[in-house]
């Protein structure tokens, strides 16, 4: 009797695919993204289009498994998974792998993920700057990440010094979600000095990100290179403070070439973080001074199923038809209901539910508050 695999054996099955297709020589992400173009199938179609070497490699971890020396690296990885219910090898064939990171040229074969995978599933908005900012730098960092928090985006940066990690506390201080993408592996919090955000992230409804194996140190090019997953994840890119040559800008140049926003704040002309910000709104970056800005230039992002705006009776008063387009008004009232009980209520995916909050939040009909979401009077 033949038996059928269970889903959970085919996702490892796909996970080790693609651990061994990540690890091959001479592919790196912008040839694995184009040969995955060609839909090749598992693992003739492969071995027909990959380069010598690689296709040597992958058939010598066909032959003898064992004897490979991508052997070690794929028992690493499926063991750190299994230590934890929370921890996922997400690859282009996953469930939770962000589309929207799968459009940019070189998407990353593989990402550890450690966390609230859910986070991916809300809409990103990333926020970088200057390792070394002004107060005022902090200061900005920390409201435009709460701010676009309690209206449903999810905060995207990568862990480092300064403005990073001031915009991504703020996110989990709000109630909100916020993902860190690692320059290094997983396991490795860097900078060392961050062990608490990183453990926050991990266990407060966050999200960390690696492309990296595990304990793998990070180098120079490793953070350019992280900048791109970064920008790739999200709708667009904040820029609080930059200074004239910095790696910021480089993540701002990234997030252009994806054909995502690039938004700046202005700064005073004497204040080298300024310059750079300064820079990219003479470039054609959008100045935004508030969340408000942030959100009317990501607006078109948000996929509008049904048209929210109240329509006008004889009588000039509003008529609300919007019980009948959000369903999610029946189950919101004056006690704060949380998001967990509004999705097992209206049997929306997650993601679904926040959008439609942030919508109703911009009307000005609901609004979050410690606890859940409540209804605002009309």
């Amino acid at each position: 009797m033949t038996l059928t695999p269970s889903a959970q054996e085919i996702e490892q099955q796909r996970s080790i695919q693609w651990l061994v297709l990540s690890a091959l020589p001479q592919v790196g992400p912008v040839r694995l993204a184009a040969l995955r173009s060609l839909t090749p199938e598992w693992p003739q179609g492969w071995l027909a289009v990959l380069p010598a070497p690689a296709a040597q490699a992958l058939q010598l971890w066909l032959d003898h498994p064992q004897r490979s020396p991508l052997y070690a690296h794929v028992q690493q990885a499926l063991e750190w998974q299994q230590k934890a219910t929370c921890r996922y090898l997400l690859h282009p064939d996953h469930e939770h792998w962000p589309s929207l990171l799968g459009e940019i040229a070189d998407p990353p074969p593989l990402l550890w993920a450690e966390g609230d995978i859910q986070a991916l599933h809300s809409p990103c908005v990333a926020m970088v700057g200057s390792r070394r900012p002004t107060r005022a730098g902090l200061q900005h960092a920390g409201q435009f990440s709460a701010g676009l928090s309690r209206v449903g985006w999810t905060l995207v940066s990568g862990m480092a010094l300064g403005v990073d990690a001031a915009a991504q506390i703020a996110a989990m201080d709000a109630g909100g979600r916020s993902i860190a993408v690692l320059p290094g592996g997983i396991d490795v919090i860097y900078p060392s000095r961050h062990a608490e955000l990183y453990r926050r992230l991990r266990d407060e409804g966050g999200l960390l990100l690696a492309q990296r194996p595990l304990a793998v140190q990070p180098r120079a090019g490793d953070f350019p290179s992280r900048n791109r997953i970064v920008t790739g994840l999200s709708c667009g890119v904040v820029v609080i403070e930059a200074a004239e040559q910095s790696g910021t800008l480089i993540s701002a140049r990234l997030a252009l070439e994806q054909g995502r926003e690039v938004m700046a704040l202005p700064g005073a002309l004497s204040v080298p973080q300024a310059s750079g910000c300064l820079r990219l709104i003479r470039d054609g970056a959008a100045l935004v001074r508030h969340v408000d800005d942030v959100q009317a230039e990501l607006e078109h992002w948000l996929p509008l199923a049904t048209d929210l705006s109240p329509t006008v009776g004889e009588g000039g008063e509003s008529v609300d038809d919007l019980e009948e387009v959000s369903p999610l008004l029946r189950w919101l009232g004056a006690t704060p209901t949380p998001l967990d009980a509004l999705v097992d209520l209206s049997g929306w995916p997650v993601a679904q539910c926040q959008r439609e909050l942030t919508l109703l939040e911009i009307e000005g009909r609901v609004a979050l508050e410690a606890g859940g979401w409540v209804r605002l009077p009309s």
